[in-house]
C-alpha cells in the first residue's frame, strides 16, 4: 500500500540546505499499524507529510496503491488527500461553534458528497461511541471526546489509510489510553493505521515500529547503542 524508496527532503533557507530525510526506505502493508517514532528533529513530521501527501519528496519514489505520488498534479494530490487518507493530528482541528455531527461531515462536503451525508456522518461518530454527543459542540466535549470526533471525521469517507500524528498529546493517560484502544480497534477491523509518535508507551499499541534518527531509519540495535552511549 504505502512504498517509499531512498526518500530525501532538503530544505532551503537562504543559502543553508537542510537535509530533512536522506534516503528513507519504508513499506507498509495492507491492514498494518505501524508507529513511526524519533525524537524532535529526526525527520518524523516530514515524512508524515510525504505520507500524507501534504509534501512531495526532494528524490526517491512514494508508490501509494500503486500510483506513483510525484507523478499526480495538485488536484489529483487533493483527492487523495480528501478520500485515500484519513488525518488525525495533536491539535483536534475541530470548528468551535458547529455540532459533533457537522464537523464529521466536512470532508463529505469538500468531496461534493450530498446524499446520505448526514447518516454517513452519525454512522461515524457512533463506530467511535460518540452518537450520544452529536449535537454537541466541541466546547461541551471532553479532550478525548474531542479527539474521537477528530477520528470519526478522519474515518467519514472511508479512507484506505488513517495517518494520525502524536494523536494523544494534548490528552492525558487515561484519555490517551481510550484513543490508542479504539485505535487497535479500527487496525483489528482492517484498517491501516500509521502513528506517529515521540512516547515509548503509545508506540507500543503499534504492531511494528519504526525509529527515525537525524533523517534516517534506524534499526532496533543502532538504538540500543545510542541509548546505552547517552
Amino acid at each position: 500500500m504505502i512504498e517509499l524508496e531512498d526518500i530525501t527532503k532538503v530544505y532551503r533557507m537562504g543559502s543553508v540546505a537542510v537535509h530533512a530525510l536522506k534516503g528513507v526506505t519504508l513499506r507498509v502493508g495492507t491492514g498494518e499499524f505501524v508507529a513511526i517514532m524519533g525524537a524532535s528533529g529526526s525527520g518524523k513530521t516530514t515524512l508524515m507529510n510525504i505520507i500524507g501527501c501534504l509534501d512531495l519528496p526532494t528524490t526517491g519514489r512514494y508508490i501509494l496503491d500503486a500510483v506513483d505520488v510525484r507523478r499526480l498534479n495538485d488536484n489529483q494530490l487533493a483527492a487523495i488527500r480528501n478520500l485515500k487518507i484519513g488525518f488525525v493530528f495533536q491539535s483536534f482541528n475541530l470548528i468551535p461553534r458547529s455540532t459533533a455531527v457537522h464537523n464529521v461531515e466536512m470532508p463529505l462536503i469538500y468531496a461534493g458528497v450530498n446524499s446520505n451525508r448526514r447518516q454517513l456522518a452519525m454512522a461515524a461518530l457512533e463506530a467511535v461511541g460518540l452518537g450520544d454527543r452529536a449535537k454537541h459542540q466541541p466546547t461541551e466535549l471532553s479532550g478525548g471526546q474531542q479527539q474521537r470526533c477528530a477520528i470519526a471525521r478522519a474515518l467519514v469517507t472511508e479512507p484506505a489509510i488513517l495517518l494520525a500524528d502524536e494523536p494523544t498529546g494534548n490528552l492525558d493517560s487515561e484519555s490517551s489510553a481510550e484513543i490508542m484502544k479504539l485505535l487497535v480497534q479500527l487496525n483489528s477491523e482492517g484498517r491501516t493505521i500509521v502513528l506517529i509518535t515521540h512516547e515509548n508507551d503509545i508506540a507500543r499499541f503499534a504492531k511494528r515500529i519504526v525509529r527515525l534518527r537525524d533523517g534516517l531509519v534506524i534499526s532496533d540495535a543502532q538504538q540500543q547503542r545510542a541509548e546505552a552511549s547517552a
